[in-house]
């Protein structure tokens, strides 16, 4: 599939918005002579209460705009569209796609654990996802998974330090304690962000952000397929968003700085 690619093309990086710079930001510092273009569908945000044939919709939509950039590799850099959209399109496009939940499941699966708490958008959540594919590497582990519905709208408004955002956190908290998890799953790239407010009631190391395990997936992936980029300079980035570039710059503030962030319609984007 990717045998005539160019290692020196660009990756993308897809989220609904701007919670997928906790991964990008990580693989910046991993490789950061990487060219790359990451793109916020902030038109169609939040993804979590979506349909799955709505997500797979926006997910062509996005990879057909990485196609006409010629990109070597795609990050899908969001739970949700790596749970409901990977599996219909993961055969469609001639370059590597990197789903985080795919990706990631064997690491989790491998901890020396044995009950596991998830917290995730309802979407992801409601795919059954994670159990399945941390099922087949290990099917002894106890998973409790539960919906955060009102974490995005959280994190993407900046309003954690705001008591009724805080008590909507513990309550969601609360529940899955109930399980005595001995580590949960911050199943969203928006949730670690949430992380200053959740070890207020449990402990820090609880919680696993997988971006980190994902990346240096990536980054092996690339090393194997021979696809990491040959120059010594600093990589490029383009940032492209649906809807709202100011609204993305201010809150991408949180998690990477962007500069220069583009306004797209991904409607008028054809590849052949």
């Amino acid at each position: 599939m990717t045998e005539n690619v160019d290692k020196n093309n660009k990756i993308g990086f897809c989220d609904s918005g701007v919670g997928g710079l906790t991964v990008y930001s990580k693989f910046r510092k991993l490789l950061d002579t990487e060219d790359c273009i990451f793109f916020g569908d902030l038109k169609n945000s939040p993804y979590g209460d979506k349909t799955k044939e709505q997500l797979v919709g926006y997910s062509r939509n996005v990879f057909d705009f990485f196609k006409s950039k010629g990109v070597k590799a795609v990050v899908m850099a969001c739970n949700t569209t790596s749970a409901s959209t990977y599996p219909v399109i993961k055969h469609e496009y001639d370059f590597k796609i990197y789903p985080i939940i795919q990706s990631c499941a064997k690491i989790i699966a491998d901890l020396s654990i044995k009950k596991l708490g998830i917290f995730a958008t309802s979407s992801t959540i409601n795919s059954g996802v994670y159990e399945s594919e941390i099922h087949k590497y290990n099917s002894n582990m106890e998973i409790f998974s539960q919906a955060c519905p009102e974490w995005v709208r959280i994190v993407e408004s900046n309003s954690s330090a705001k008591q009724e955002n805080i008590d909507i956190i513990k309550k969601d908290l609360d529940k899955m304690m109930k399980h005595n998890p001995e580590k949960i799953i911050l199943g969203c790239t928006h949730y670690p962000y949430l992380i200053d407010v959740l070890s207020q009631y449990a402990p820090k190391d609880m919680f696993i952000d997988p971006s980190q395990f994902f990346v240096e997936f990536i980054k092996n992936d690339l090393e194997k397929s021979d696809l990491l980029n040959s120059k010594n300079s600093k990589g490029t980035e383009e940032f492209y968003v649906s809807a709202n570039p100011d609204a993305f710059k201010k809150a991408s503030k949180m998690f990477y700085k962007t500069d220069n962030v583009q306004l797209l319609n991904l409607e008028k984007i054809k590849t052949v």
